[in-house]
């Protein structure tokens, strides 16, 4: 089945897209296939590339690969009107796009810098498929949406075209840099409702195809150098990973001191002045997810790199590690060797299937090696359905995952010395336990 390229836009689509766009999306995760779901829902064809078979059958058969609320629904409609194809193969199809967006990812590496493996290899792939010679009325739009170190637009994507396609390539490809700022388990809403719009072109103007494909998103827009909206992700996200990491020290410092910790948050964020808007600053689960520990990591590396000596940024991970240790001890404080847990929860967020750095992965690994008796209870997560990283990831850490999930059912049948809720999982289990303790939760 082939994207209808030339399919006909409902009124209601017409509303939502200022303009019939050919989107082609490299790397179908969870920022990918979000996107390309949103894209098609505007009324615009998406070509979805990606080297995994199995994702690239499932956008295909109208299963999303990650779990998303609302994404099924936008993928059905959009497979339903032939308006998103994936593929495997990377071939002259590109040449009649508007726009690519490539969202593959680029993990940690053991020094704590990107691995951008896949950057190189997608665009040498989308150099090599391009016609140098087919004459065009605008040169196609190359948006780069994976978090990379600052300088990578110019020193490692552009030689690569300028390699492939000679010194002029910039007359053929249109290279931008636009990161994302989808959070899991609301990405669509963030899609359509983004706290900005960071543009980085190779001359800090704007670029015509980005703005028609942001058309009718409310949000402020900055149109700025490669160099300034490669580092936006990682200042966002560092600062992200403080707020967790400082709100959960001074929520430790309240507990031990018998202060109520949300009567303070409630204090600090009441102050809209001098302190800062609510979000990450209530103390709660240690932070995790595919972004920030990786984008700390390599803010540390590149700080070490060029002697910054940014010291407190360099104390986040530690901090971050040693919440997880604390709640791990105050959920099993007093708790007997073999006692029956229930861990309700194991994904980054409730919803969601990314186990990638879930801070609650560690939790469990703590309570086997202990010698407890664990049951996971997470109604998102399918063993089967895992792929890429977040497959390897999640048997790496609990090699026994798939003998460990339980369903509802069984979750409600027995009875639990201890029942640990990590997120909003546990809202409308009835769970017989002695303990129950949500590790989410302030007091």
């Amino acid at each position: 089945m082939s994207v209808v390229f030339d399919k006909p836009v409902s009124e209601k689509s017409r509303k939502l897209a200022a303009g019939y766009m050919k989107v082609g999306i490299f790397g179908l995760g969870y920022v990918g296939t979000t996107s390309a779901c949103c894209i098609a829902s505007q009324g615009n064809s998406v070509l979805g590339f990606d080297i995994n078979p199995e994702k690239v059958a499932q956008i295909n058969s109208a299963i999303p690969p990650v779990r998303e609320p609302g994404l099924d629904d936008l993928l059905k409609q959009a497979r339903a009107e032939s308006r998103i194809e994936a593929t495997v193969s990377v071939d002259a199809r590109i040449n009649d796009l508007d726009v690519i967006l490539v969202c593959v990812g680029t993990p940690s590496t053991a020094d704590g810098s990107h691995d951008m493996s896949a950057i190189v290899h997608v665009t040498s792939q989308i150099a090599a498929a391009i016609d140098a010679k087919r004459k065009r009325k605008t040169p196609l739009t190359i948006a780069y949406r994976s978090t990379f170190r600052p300088g990578s637009m110019d020193k490692l994507v552009a030689p690569v075209f300028r390699a492939t396609l000679g010194d002029d390539f910039a007359r053929k490809v249109e290279l931008v840099y636009n990161p994302e700022f989808l959070r899991e388990a609301s990405a669509i809403d963030d899609y359509f409702n983004p706290p900005k719009i960071v543009i980085g072109t190779a001359d800090a103007k704007p670029s015509v195809n980005m703005e028609k494909l942001h058309a009718g998103i409310a949000a402020p827009v900055f149109h700025t150098g490669y160099r300034e909206a490669e580092i936006t992700k990682f200042v966002d996200n560092t600062w992200h990973a403080v707020k967790v990491a400082y709100a959960n020290e001074i929520g430790r410092i309240c507990q031990k001191l018998g202060i109520s910790a949300s009567k303070v948050h409630e204090i600090f964020v009441s102050d809209r002045k001098l302190n800062i808007s609510p979000a990450y600053t209530r103390p709660g689960g240690a932070f995790g997810g595919s972004c920030l520990p990786k984008d700390v990591r390599a803010l540390q590396h590149m700080s070490t790199d060029i002697g910054a000596n940014t010291h407190l940024i360099d104390t986040l991970l530690r901090s971050n590690e040693s919440h997880k240790l604390f709640q791990y001890e105050e959920a099993t404080q007093g708790l007997a060797a073999g006692a029956r847990v229930l861990l309700v929860g194991l994904a980054f967020k409730a919803e969601t299937d990314d186990l990638r750095e879930s801070p609650n992965l560690d939790i469990a690994r703590r309570l086997l090696d202990a010698g407890y008796k664990l049951d996971i209870y997470d109604p998102g997560l399918d063993p089967a359905r895992l792929v890429g990283c977040n497959l390897g990831y999640a048997y790496s850490y609990l090699p026994s995952l798939d003998a460990l999930l339980i369903d509802k059912r069984a979750a409600e049948s027995r009875t639990y010395d201890l029942v640990i809720a990590t997120n909003a999982t546990f809202k409308g289990l009835n769970v017989s336990a002695s303990r129950t303790i949500d590790i989410g939760a302030i007091k």
